[in-house]
């Protein structure tokens, strides 16, 4: 195994483990990484193996405590934008929708640490808006995590029940993007070399984090959950934004 496969699969463990407390972390972090190895398009469609495996899984593990009207209003919407981001994602400046996202991230942040999003309760166009946007920058850029689990911040769900419901949601727009994603870049994904095999190790990796996760998800409260979330949406908008503008420098 090859010093960039270790490193893969330390990361695919950490970002499974991460997306399991927080209900994202596996695009954020898998695809800069692959992305140095095989390029950001083929990066983005490669990803999406692991994180539907890993997404699965979780959603068994908590499929009991989904909150169904949630994701009925905000999951399918979701859903849609992540099957309209997906159309668009190779047609848009990488640079553009980076900064994009990493400000809406920010805001997520401050929002939520804050204490604003959970005083906040959507209602009507406003659950509609947040599953669209969240699932439109996840169907272009495989980041719609952050977004998502800093909006579902919002419905006063239990740590578990967001986990659960963020994941449902996820799956859907998995479900959505992927048929997209390898009708663009299938053929070229498989030319690759050795990027099968790379795609094999960073889905064990997210499946070992997925269930070593739990552990740390049962130990948090409710209010502490919440500012772990927020914090961390916080330091994917403050890393994106620091990327693009590292490119220029």
């Amino acid at each position: 195994m090859t010093w960039f496969a270790i490193a893969l699969l330390a990361v695919g463990v950490l970002a499974g483990a991460t997306a399991t407390v927080v209900g994202f972390g596996i695009g954020s972090l898998l695809t800069p990484l692959l992305a140095v190895e095989v390029g950001i398009g083929p990066a983005v469609a490669a990803v999406v193996l692991p994180h539907v495996v890993a997404t699965g899984l979780r959603f068994w593990r908590f499929r009991a405590d989904v909150d169904v009207s949630v994701l009925r209003r905000f999951g399918l919407v979701s859903a849609a934008g992540g099957l309209a981001g997906a159309l668009l994602y190779a047609r848009l400046g990488s640079s553009v929708l980076a900064l994009a996202l990493g400000g809406l991230l920010l805001l997520t942040s401050v929002a939520g640490l804050t204490g604003w999003v959970t005083r906040w309760h959507p209602r009507g166009a406003g659950v509609w808006l947040l599953g669209l946007t969240s699932g439109f920058f996840g169907g272009i850029a495989g980041n719609q995590g952050g977004i998502r689990s800093g909006a579902l911040l919002a419905f006063a769900l239990t740590p578990r029940g967001l986990i659960a419901t963020a994941t449902a949601t996820g799956l859907l727009v998995d479900l959505a993007r992927m048929p997209i994603y390898f009708w663009r870049a299938g053929s070229e994904l498989w030319t690759i070399p050795h990027l099968p095999q790379l795609i094999c190790v960073a889905t064990v990796g997210v499946v070992v984090g997925t269930v070593a996760g739990e552990r740390i998800l049962f130990n948090l409260n409710l209010e502490r959950f919440r500012r772990v979330v927020a914090a961390l949406v916080g330091v994917l908008g403050l890393w994106l934004i620091v990327r693009v503008y590292g490119v220029y420098l």
